[in-house]
């Protein structure tokens, strides 16, 4: 059996295609880097952590844009007669006043590691932008285009536009051409395809909450008119109808299912496989209860399905509730290699499952300035949607122990590395050490920033020696504490315990979407040149464990 969700952690989005017998998904990143991760898999039950498509931070600007804006739902295709990899994706710059200012690009590549392409600038109508490869030869965008007036049914309607792939450019404007396939509301995530004499669309309706969900309809032309799959939604975590065309809130926690482990279950799309198989991966939640708290983010799930005698895709037993346990497909089993739980940074390279917010981590991280360490030069506060210096690792479960070791020497008080817990930049705790001038000597200290609101913990501030120090994160459930050590054999708690699911979609005001993060960091306020060092990072996740026990 495959076990969900099979990308555990802040990984939404998901996007899938196959060249062959590789099997590649994509992910939103919003305003991390690098961007737009690619999974590898060639059994659908074992995934790697590939390769990224952007890894230019100056190309694509993401400095000063507020959390959860960025890199929107990456839409990959391949494109067999051209032999050739495209990627859709926006950048979401502002969300004010609900008016969603987006850009969307598309890029293209013959090997899925790149190079990419230059971006070709698409268009700024709405978000979720896909590409259709049709076989006459035609290309289309079909995106969400989000509506603002007073009046109108938010947030809008399914638009599309012809793509002109020699002048690189859309043909006129984009054009309504679908309201969905239930009366959920918040209609999204468009991909259009084609099988047999049918033009297919697949959308997540309901918001990107608790009523969310996976529809479909169907055309024997490809602008329409598509008719409605009798039995949407196809895959959700909430059977039933309901109607909520009227209430264009995306969360909707009143349609929690008590039932199901896999909540927020939408945002599909599919592949079909050379067995005849086909397997749709959708985003998922598995939240705190009764919070409703989702600490890990939106994550990555995948349902076995099949296509009816009469044309409709359907989940394979029958039901349109999303499983924990999936039945493997009849390909090959290849087991993949994972990231390392130990990180030594003896590598000459970072590894690829490190990311920063707003920069690439190279631009402050180096593994050869003094071999076996990775090094981090501070820039400014971790507060800033600037230039920070936050190297971190998507936690994955939330029974997970962190560990490591830093050489660190604080010269003045705006000088400080630690280990962090991380959502955005308004919501964090972080175990640092730094200069206490109150002390006359480096000291340990724990910031907590909630909601914007900052509190340092003096009362527990700890005189420390400027020798290499252990810091420790434990996680174990709703509960999330530090630790420190000389000697990594007697670790001493420090500050209290803090709640784990604050750390949230549904806790936090400034952010939504992404997922938490740990991490190392380092900040120089003053001449963004002192570094701290960082002989290993151990992230240790007990993944069999469920969310909320």
């Amino acid at each position: 059996m495959i076990k969900n969700p099979i990308l555990p952690g802040f990984n939404p989005d998901p996007c899938i295609c196959r060249k062959g017998d590789d099997y590649y998904l994509a992910v939103s990143t919003f305003e991390w880097f690098p961007g737009i991760p690619i999974y590898h898999s060639r059994d659908l039950k074992h995934w790697e952590l590939y390769t990224h498509v952007l890894t230019d931070d100056e190309k694509v600007d993401l400095k000063k844009l507020p959390s959860a804006k960025g890199i929107w739902a990456p839409c990959l295709t391949y494109c067999q007669e051209e032999d050739l990899f495209y990627v859709v994706y926006g950048v979401m710059n502002s969300m004010n006043a609900r008016y969603f200012d987006v850009d969307n690009y598309l890029i293209t590549a013959k090997d899925i590691r790149g190079p990419w392409s230059e971006p070709v600038y698409l268009h700024s109508s709405g978000f979720d932008a896909s590409i259709f490869h049709d076989d006459n030869g035609k290309k289309y965008i079909v995106s969400l285009e989000w509506e603002t007036r007073l009046g109108y049914e938010k947030p809008g309607s399914i638009c599309m536009v012809e793509y002109d792939p020699v002048k690189k450019e859309i043909v006129g404007y984009p054009k309504r051409m679908w309201r969905g396939g239930t009366d959920r509301g918040c209609i999204e995530a468009p991909h259009l395809t084609k099988r047999g004499e049918y033009y297919y669309i697949m959308c997540a309706e309901g918001g990107t909450g608790y009523n969310h969900c996976v529809t479909m309809g169907r055309s024997s032309q490809v602008w329409g008119p598509y008719e409605r799959d009798p039995k949407n939604p196809i895959v959700t975590s909430v059977p039933g109808v309901s109607y909520e065309r009227s209430d264009p809130d995306h969360l909707k926690p009143k349609y929690f299912n008590p039932d199901s482990v896999l909540q927020k279950s939408g945002h599909g799309s599919y592949v079909e496989l050379p067995t005849g198989e086909v397997y749709l991966v959708h985003l998922c939640a598995r939240p705190f209860v009764p919070e409703l708290s989702c600490t890990l983010g939106r994550e990555t799930a995948i349902q076995k399905t099949m296509w009816t005698e009469d044309g409709w895709l359907r989940m394979a037993d029958g039901s349109n509730l999303a499983k924990m346990e999936v039945p493997e497909s009849h390909l090959p089993e290849v087991p993949l290699q994972m990231p390392p739980a130990f990180d030594d940074f003896d590598s000459p390279q970072l590894g690829n499952f490190y990311y920063a917010p707003r920069i690439m981590p190279s631009r402050f991280a180096d593994v050869t300035a003094r071999p076996g360490w990775v090094r981090l030069r501070g820039q400014e506060s971790r507060t800033s949607l600037n230039k920070v210096s936050i190297l971190a690792r998507k936690l994955t479960s939330v029974r997970a122990r962190i560990t490591t070791k830093m050489d660190f020497t604080p010269e003045v008080h705006q000088h400080s590395a630690g280990l962090i817990l991380y959502y955005d930049n308004m919501n964090y705790i972080n175990l640092r050490k730094y200069y206490s001038e109150t002390l006359g000597r480096s000291a340990l200290s724990i910031i907590h920033l909630e909601n914007g609101e900052k509190t340092e913990f003096l009362n527990t501030r700890i005189p420390v020696d400027d020798v290499p120090i252990y810091l420790r994160l434990t996680i174990e459930g709703r509960r999330a504490q530090f630790f420190w050590s000389y000697d990594n054999q007697e670790y001493h708690a420090i500050g209290r315990c803090f709640a784990t699911a604050h750390f949230s979609d549904e806790y936090c005001k400034f952010g939504e979407f992404t997922g938490t993060m740990v991490g190392i960091t380092c900040a120089d306020r003053v001449k963004h040149c002192h570094y701290a060092d960082f002989d290993f990072f151990e992230y240790l996740a007990d993944e069999d464990r469920a969310v909320d026990d």
